[in-house]
């Protein structure tokens, strides 16, 4: 049909209308383009300027949710995490094994401009704001210790702080963030030296029982299913209920050790051991169950130390950290001492968890004597009882006050009081796991059986 000249001046109409209103939305949608384009510049002017800088102080959030002063010492893209970009930092005044890789959400970057403007009169006010109270040398030491302060270079003599300052700069940054080993993922404390291709991975897995590590979950899982190993290599030396020590020659079994010192150094600061290991032995200990032996810590000891040390590091895998493993490793090295009739000491300098646990070993073993003896004890019994050496009892028992210096030697000044006090105490409570020597096959190795092959 034909359309009438009504329809035609409808649809006409029609059309302007809608040209007329094009017209006049144009305008808005520009300038609501032109804002959105703005507050996109200006957002990301903005985080380019909120940057936390290499080298700066800012206020960070730790993983307990409290907020403590850092300083950022490296930047990286997380590819694990879709490349987040993640910052390294270093918490001010406390040990480097807090260190760890941070977000920009758990970054306070405004603070950090805040903190520019203040003056040095308002850190003075807030210094001398502080209560005035003074501790002893003793109580320091032991606040530092129990809270994990890190030494500054002025407290240290001139040739430790330059060794320090040549490690610190070596192990900086720990870039292996996690590992997965058995059913436990942790998190590391420590730079390690693993190859590059691995030592850059913020996280690893490592097979629990041959201790090999692997970059992806993938590679881990399909090894899990073809690994022969269930104990570690080795011979068993003890074995108590669910608990097992295994003998490990560190010429024998290279490849195991070295992986070994590789997944120490994780949670240890100062340890140099890594790949040189045919002269010291370790002796693994596990927990074992249906599926295996499972790795608890460990600890090494030269095969012919000549100062004389029965322990050259120790390491308990935090998982089993504060359940008496540390001190059983203790105690366990001194009992091969004793068959060894010789004795021993820890390699030094012990890392701040190692110290508090071998004084608090020391203190139990001599208060034990020292209640139950009757009549008088040197220092040199009590070395020959224990096979802990004169300068360490010394040192334990100054720590108690039961030790004098009299005419040119250290005398035992104690009462059955001050004895039962010191036991009473949490402090040096009897340890959880003891050793059983009737469960202990060891016997102390030949001369000729300790030669080193010259390579």
């Amino acid at each position: 049909p034909v359309p009438q000249k009504s329809d035609m001046a409808a649809v006409e109409v029609d059309s302007i209308v809608r040209e007329n209103v094009q017209q006049l939305n144009n305008p808005f949608a520009e300038k609501v383009q032109l804002s959105h384009q703005k507050e996109t510049k200006q957002a990301e002017t903005n985080v380019n300027e909120h940057i936390p800088e290499i080298g700066e102080t800012y206020s960070v959030r730790r993983s307990d949710g409290t907020w403590h002063d850092a300083e950022v010492i490296q930047t990286r893209l997380n590819e694990h995490e879709g490349g987040r970009m993640e910052f390294y930092v270093h918490y001010k005044g406390f040990n480097r094994r807090l260190d760890e890789w941070v977000d920009l959400c758990r970054i306070d970057v405004l603070s950090h401009s805040s903190r520019k403007k203040r003056t040095a009169e308002e850190a003075l006010l807030d210094f001398t704001d502080q209560p005035d109270r003074k501790i002893t040398r003793n109580q320091k030491r032991r606040h530092d210790e129990i809270n994990h302060v890190q030494k500054t270079y002025a407290e240290m003599d001139p040739t430790t702080a330059a060794l320090e300052k040549e490690h610190e700069a070596i192990t900086k940054v720990k870039y292996v963030d996690k590992i997965q080993i058995g059913k436990y993922e942790i998190d590391a404390w420590y730079f390690s030296p693993f190859p590059e291709d691995y030592g850059k991975c913020p996280r690893l897995y490592i097979c629990e029982f041959c201790l090999k590590y692997m970059k992806y979950e993938k590679t881990y899982r399909h090894h899990m299913g073809q690994c022969t190993f269930r104990q570690p290599p080795g011979k068993e030396i003890y074995r108590k209920g669910t608990i097992s020590v295994y003998e490990v020659d560190g010429r024998g079994d290279k490849i195991y050790c070295q992986n070994l010192c590789l997944l120490a150094k994780l949670f240890l600061d100062h340890k140099t051991l890594y790949f040189d290991v045919e002269p010291f032995m370790f002796y693994i200990l596990t927990e074992v169950d249906k599926q295996g032996a499972h790795l608890v810590g460990y600890f090494s000891k030269e095969k012919e130390s000549p100062d004389g040390n029965n322990l050259a590091c120790i390491m308990t895998v935090p998982p089993f950290q504060r359940k008496g493993y540390g001190k059983f490793l203790i105690a366990f090295s001194y009992e091969l001492s004793k068959l060894e009739h010789r004795v021993g000491s820890p390699e030094k300098p012990l890392s701040d968890l190692g110290k508090l646990s071998y004084r608090s070993y020391w203190s139990w073993v001599l208060l034990e004597i020292l209640r139950d003896f009757k009549g008088t004890l040197s220092i040199k019994d009590l070395s020959q009882m224990t096979s802990i050496t004169e300068n360490d009892i010394i040192s334990t028992l100054q720590s108690m006050n039961m030790v004098k210096y009299w005419k040119g030697q250290h005398v035992i000044c104690v009462t059955a009081k001050l004895v039962e006090e010191h036991l009473k105490s949490a402090q040096y409570r009897r340890p959880p796991i003891m050793v059983d020597t009737s469960c202990l096959r060891w016997a102390a190795p030949k001369k000729k059986d300790l030669k080193i092959s010259k390579k």
